[in-house]
């Protein structure tokens, strides 16, 4: 099936005149990318099925993506989403002419939880991302839409999400060159979006939506709820309160006005996420520590000699101070309580990209061990009764220690540079 038919059968024949088919076969690609994200709401499915044919998008069918995931087998799956659960796959010239050969990753909407709501952003995510092409937005490679089937084709990103590697891996934890580096390519991302010709607000930035590849470069995902910017002398995008609690705008929350601004908001949380190891919002810890801004915004002042008491122990004061301090700056100018005293996303990029270079004030220190225990066994998944936890290497980090500070018995360490172990490389 080619691609414009391949279209056509997913959106349906649309309106339009010869006079309107004239003027569009005249107009520019980039104009026609431009025409369709301005007047995504008034297009035709016409209109929108012959914009999307000027990219290169695949429109598979149903049966080609069970072929490459293996009938979505359970061993293909990589997790679930808000959008529905992931397969990993395989494609190539075989399945279709012309396309290299690469893993994917393929989203399934699951389109009985929110039918018109899931569709919608489906077709949000088609558009942008089909129009859109950028080192750190993740690639969209195709979609499928046959009968009630919902699907979209990606690039894979083998490093998985920004969420995991901070919050779901305690005995890895990422680097503070590491940390900085993603911090940089998700800045960079969202600049390219606010600065396009028809500016985008991605209005869902957040830890788990930011992919990394195998050199932990980030792309941005899931633009199911991205909005088009304002237009003319409009200020302001207004539209009903959608996102993530925790990482959206207060002025957002309150009136639903949108705007590039509430986009900055949410990436000084990631960037507090970074130099903290903490969530946006962790209801298990006490009182004001719950909310990680509230908890930490006295703290990011560039004067402020404090900022070590927020830093994730996990790098183990291994990190330049001044390139720290300076990240802290950032994420404070972009938590500001009022938009317009907000830094525009170019001028974070400019801000941070320099920090990179910031390595000559990295401390050496004290040896420093990361201390760990076995779970309690009824927190073991699948232990069997006389099978302690230790033995499976089921083991949770406690806390991190100076080496002169005395271990219990019990307790296992392994150094910030050590992997997951087997089992611990050394038990006392």
């Amino acid at each position: 099936m080619g691609f414009r038919k391949g279209l056509l059968a997913c959106f349906g024949p649309g309106g339009g005149g010869d006079e309107e088919a004239e003027q569009e076969a005249r107009a520019t690609p980039g104009a026609r990318r431009r025409r369709t994200v301005m007047n995504l709401r008034s297009l035709s499915l016409e209109d929108l099925s012959r914009t999307l044919a000027t990219t290169t998008l695949h429109a598979f069918t149903l049966d080609e993506l069970k072929s490459v995931t293996k009938n979505f087998s359970t061993a293909n799956f990589l997790g679930e989403g808000g959008f529905g659960p992931v397969y990993k796959g395989c494609v190539g010239g075989a399945l279709r002419p012309g396309l290299a050969a690469q893993q994917v990753a393929v989203k399934y909407l699951d389109l009985d939880s929110d039918g018109v709501q899931g569709h919608r952003e489906w077709l949000a995510e088609v558009v942008y991302l089909g129009m859109l092409s950028h080192p750190h937005l993740v690639k969209l490679l195709g979609f499928c839409n046959q009968d009630d089937h919902r699907m979209l084709v990606y690039e894979y990103m083998p490093r998985g999400s920004l969420e995991n590697h901070l919050f779901n891996n305690p005995l890895a934890p990422l680097p503070w060159s590491t940390r900085l580096k993603i911090a940089v390519g998700a800045a960079k991302g969202l600049a390219f979006l606010h600065e396009a010709d028809t500016p985008v607000i991605y209005r869902d930035f957040k830890a788990s939506n930011i992919l990394l590849d195998s050199d932990y470069a980030a792309k941005l995902s899931d633009f199911g709820l991205a909005k088009e910017g304002p237009k003319g002398d409009d200020t302001h995008v207004t539209t009903r309160v959608m996102g993530t609690h925790g990482y959206a705008a207060p002025e957002y929350i309150l009136t639903g006005h949108l705007t590039a601004k509430s986009d900055v908001y949410s990436f000084g949380v990631v960037l507090l996420e970074l130099l903290t190891g903490r969530r946006s919002v962790d209801k298990r810890r006490r009182g004001r520590e719950q909310n990680l801004v509230d908890w930490a915004r006295p703290y990011l002042r560039r004067a402020d000699d404090r900022l070590h008491r927020v830093m994730d122990p996990g790098m183990e004061s291994q990190y330049s101070t001044r390139a720290a301090r300076g990240a802290a700056a950032v994420a404070h100018s972009c938590l500001q309580s009022v938009p317009k005293a907000r830094p525009r996303m170019r001028d974070v990029v400019d801000a941070l990209e320099p920090l990179l270079a910031l390595d000559d004030d990295v401390p050496m220190g004290p040896f420093v061990f990361t201390v760990c225990e076995p779970e309690p066994a009824g927190k073991v998944s699948g232990a069997g009764d006389d099978e302690p936890a230790a033995a499976q290497g089921k083991w949770h980090v406690k806390s991190a220690v100076h080496a002169d500070s005395p271990l219990r018995k019990g307790d296992c360490w392994v150094t910030s540079a050590a992997k997951r172990p087997e089992s611990p490389p050394g038990v006392i």
